[in-house]
């Protein structure tokens, strides 16, 4: 894994993106450069890196149609 797409992933770990969702999104080149665009856009856009995650972490819950709360249940 390159170190910008390491760098991305634990990003979004830090946004409590689930490892069994990021590791199928970065699996996939298509979808791991998806979020490489994604998350520079942000950047060159004036967000910070952690910015640009928080705000790629709400769009991939958005599309799961998942909250970060209902994660935390269904591991209990």
């Amino acid at each position: 894994m390159k170190i910008k797409r390491l760098n991305l992933y634990q990003r979004l770990r830090d946004f409590r993106i689930p490892p069994t969702v990021l590791d199928n999104i970065f699996s996939e080149e298509k979808d791991a450069s998806i979020l490489e665009v994604a998350f520079k856009s942000l950047i060159n856009d004036g967000f910070k890196e952690d910015e640009a995650a928080k705000e790629i972490s709400k769009m991939i819950f958005k599309e799961l149609d998942l909250t970060p709360d209902q994660l935390l249940e269904d591991e209990k």
